[in-house]
């Protein structure tokens, strides 16, 4: 099975610049996670996002990099049976011309 969780939106204090340390600014979070279903093992979407919003918010990133690799961990050590996690964090507000995303992809 294959979850996805597109567009996830919402503000957290992320970032290097001391106007991103002061005020939150929105981020859009796109998740794809693959597991195996077997006898109602299942993943429960709901908490996967409560979780990506928790460590965000708690932990106030200042590197993309970093919060890639936090949401990595919390949700591999909530979730053992992930085969599969690509990430996409994306920060559509902090240039006038365009979005800025990371991504990251990896194999359990």
């Amino acid at each position: 099975m294959t979850i996805h969780i597109e567009a996830l939106t919402f503000d957290v204090i992320i970032g290097l610049l001391d106007f991103e340390r002061d005020k939150p600014q929105r981020v859009i979070i796109n998740l794809e996670a693959s597991y195996d279903y077997s006898d109602n093992k299942f993943i429960d979407y709901a908490d996967m996002v409560f979780l990506i919003q928790n460590e965000l918010k708690e932990k106030r990133y200042e590197l993309l990099e970093n919060a890639l690799l936090g949401l990595k961990d919390i949700l591999y050590t909530t979730y053992p049976n992930l085969k599969t996690l690509s990430l996409k964090i994306s920060k559509p507000d902090i240039l006038q011309e365009c979005t800025v995303s990371l991504s990251k992809t990896w194999d359990f």
